[in-house]
């Protein structure tokens, strides 16, 4: 849903990161090499990235009544 600001695990900040990965990945790169160059080594903050989805748009058409 709304990208998390730290990972969940370690507590690293990789809210930062959601949209120059989404634009990234894209445009067609390869996302190993993208998480490679935003810094992410760790697979908790890696699997965070790779297992988002981004359904905030989709969300927002409901009201809450």
């Amino acid at each position: 849903m709304i990208t998390p600001i730290r990972c969940w695990s370690c507590g690293k900040p990789i809210g930062h990161l959601w949209e120059q990965f989404k634009e990234r990945v894209g445009k067609g790169e390869d996302r190993k090499k993208v998480l490679d160059a935003l810094g992410l080594e760790r697979y908790c903050c890696r699997a965070m990235m790779l297992g988002h989805v981004d359904l905030i748009e989709t969300i927002a058409e409901f009201k809450k009544n």
